[in-house]
């Protein structure tokens, strides 16, 4: 093959791949100019997206964030200084009843000077005493809670309570009509020594009960103080330590205590004592009948072996602590010396 032949053989060849060189580059630039438009369009929606109208939303979503988080715990702290006040309410109340029964300390008393005709004055008194036995109870029912709970926040549910039960004491110890008359008075030091120390007993039992059955859940501030932790509230579990061993109920038997040992006994502080000691009767039938529908056969074997009131009455199994119940219900145990004994105590 000659040269000649060779160069005009390639020189097609030449072309054509010169052609498609073209053609590429053409099909290049115009990829190019696509891909310039499609990279421009993509940001301009990209600044729009990111840009300063997104970090302003993005800012705006982080502060209402902030705003709400902030409203919240202002709630919380609101709620906490409502039950701490209502807490320090009560313990003014508290200490108030001390001097207001035990007639020492304060003006108005229970065995204070004669104001008025007798029957208005024991009607006033009668109704103050009817006033709080019922904000006492209803209050404290489980259907007014349900209710009163979608008025108020359910946290301060406790410490409302408290707060009103407060407000009716007062309002009692305010109005108060003392009777006059005297039913009985102990002249004798010893006497007197013994029964100021009986009444001082009773508020002293009062006091230690509550702690033995936590006493800032009692009196709301457990409640407040969880919710401004942010930490659900877990109801207590029924335990009986201590005197709750002997009597079913050592905080109404320190009420007892309180309301009756006194050495001077006047018509006004008999009246007082019979209408509480009424009220603890009743009350007890309803807070055992809560406790009852709570815990079940558990508190039905407890009230079976334990006295309401009135300790050593019926003799229980030391050894096996039978009718003690320390958590669970579910972990009560019943033996059948404790069966025949309760038989015997209800018959």
């Amino acid at each position: 093959m000659s040269r000649g032949n060779a160069a005009e053989y390639t020189k097609p060849g030449r072309n054509s791949y010169l052609q498609i060189k073209a053609k590429d580059t053409l099909y290049a630039a115009q990829n190019m100019r696509v891909l310039e438009t499609r990279s421009k369009k993509v940001l301009s929606q990209g600044f729009e997206e990111f840009g300063p109208t997104s970090v302003s939303r993005t800012k705006d979503a982080h502060n209402h964030s902030q705003q709400q988080w902030g409203n919240a715990m202002s709630k919380r702290i609101l709620l906490f200084a409502y039950g701490s006040l209502c807490y320090l309410i009560f313990l003014g109340t508290f200490l108030y009843a001390i001097c207001f029964i035990g007639n020492f300390g304060i003006r108005r008393t229970l065995d204070g000077n004669v104001h008025g005709p007798l029957g208005i004055s024991f009607a006033i008194d009668a109704g103050l005493l009817a006033l709080f036995a019922v904000q006492h109870s209803v209050m404290a029912r489980k259907w007014f809670k349900e209710w009163w709970t979608k008025i108020v926040p359910k946290p301060v549910e406790r410490s409302t309570y408290v707060l009103f039960s407060s407000l009716a004491l007062i309002l009692l110890f305010w109005q108060w009509r003392p009777l006059g008359g005297v039913i009985w008075s102990i002249e004798n030091p010893a006497g007197r020594l013994v029964l100021h120390g009986l009444f001082a007993f009773g508020w002293g039992l009062v006091l230690f009960a509550t702690f033995l059955i936590n006493h800032f859940d009692l009196f709301g501030l457990r409640q407040v103080w969880l919710h401004l932790m942010g930490r659900p509230y877990v109801t207590l579990h029924f335990a009986t330590p201590g005197p709750y061993r002997l009597v079913r109920h050592p905080l109404y038997v320190g009420w007892l205590f309180a309301f009756w040992m006194t050495p001077t006994m006047t018509l006004a502080h008999l009246l007082f004592s019979v209408a509480t000691t009424a009220y603890i009767l009743l009350a007890i039938q309803l807070e055992e009948r809560d406790l009852v529908r709570e815990h079940g056969e558990a508190y039905e074997r407890y009230r079976r072996s334990v006295p309401m009131l009135v300790p050593f009455r019926s003799k229980r199994s030391a050894d096996s602590g039978a009718g003690i119940i320390t958590g669970e219900p579910k972990i009560v145990t019943w033996t059948k010396r404790d069966e025949a004994i309760a038989k015997e105590s209800k018959a």
